[in-house]
């Protein structure tokens, strides 16, 4: 279960580097979507993974960390509206060059 986790959370995050480097808007958005799972799937691993464990501590039995599932639940929240900024800024930009290239060289902005 471990190395699971492990190469999902290493898949993510390659995936997420690589895409963020692309000069292209959309795929950088993408990029730091799949780097946000995998930051919230190593918030998970790090509160230690627990099968078939209650949160709630009253409850007879193993109890898992209540307190990584609320950091992740608050990093979706974080990570969805700053998804949704980054795609305004994306059409914004768009709309005003007429392309969605993100490099600063000056010969692109020709026709």
């Amino acid at each position: 279960m471990e190395a699971l986790l492990a190469s999902a959370i290493g898949t993510l995050t390659a995936v997420g580097i690589y895409l963020m480097l692309r000069l292209r808007s959309f795929p950088v958005i993408l990029g730091l979507t799949f780097l946000s799972y995998a930051v919230n799937l190593f918030i998970f691993a790090a509160g230690r993974l627990a099968v078939n464990a209650a949160p709630i501590i009253g409850t007879p039995g193993p109890h898992a960390d209540p307190l990584p599932q609320a950091l992740v639940l608050t990093a979706i929240v974080i990570s969805f509206g700053m998804t949704a900024v980054m795609m305004i800024m994306a059409i914004g930009g768009h709309l005003a060059a007429g392309h969605d290239r993100i490099d600063l060289d000056r010969r692109n902005d020709q026709p």
